[in-house]
């Protein structure tokens, strides 16, 4: 996706949405988060998530900007963004792409072919 947003960046807005948190520590712990040493508890404010989307972007190595969902989820289920998806979303604020279920059922390859057909589609 870095090498997506360093290529389009010009032509496309490219964001992360953080939206609410997966294995918590305090809720259920996935064997891979102790593995990786990704241990929090669910944020209890907003403010909190926010730190929690800033450590995530810097431990994924994630190069484009983040907003962060609202505390009460709003993002995530009007996309249904969980567990993680890709989506673009064209001038017309219609969903051009949605992968699957992620991260494992998502592929940046999609998300390429998307925007090449748009660009193409709205070049002069």
């Amino acid at each position: 996706m870095n090498k997506l947003y360093e290529q389009y960046k010009d032509h496309v807005a490219f964001y992360v949405v953080y939206i609410r948190e997966a294995h918590t520590s305090d809720v259920w712990q996935d064997p891979d988060n102790l593995d990786d040493q990704v241990l929090f508890a669910k944020p209890k404010s907003f403010e909190e998530r926010s730190q929690l989307g800033q450590i995530c972007l810097v431990k994924l190595g994630i190069k484009f900007p983040a907003v962060i969902d609202t505390f009460d989820n709003a993002t995530e289920r009007a996309y249904a963004g969980w567990p993680d998806r890709l989506y673009v979303i064209d001038r017309a604020g219609r969903v051009a792409y949605k992968s699957k279920p992620g991260p494992f059922g998502f592929h940046s390859k999609g998300v390429a072919e998307t925007l090449q057909r748009l660009a193409i589609a709205s070049a002069p």
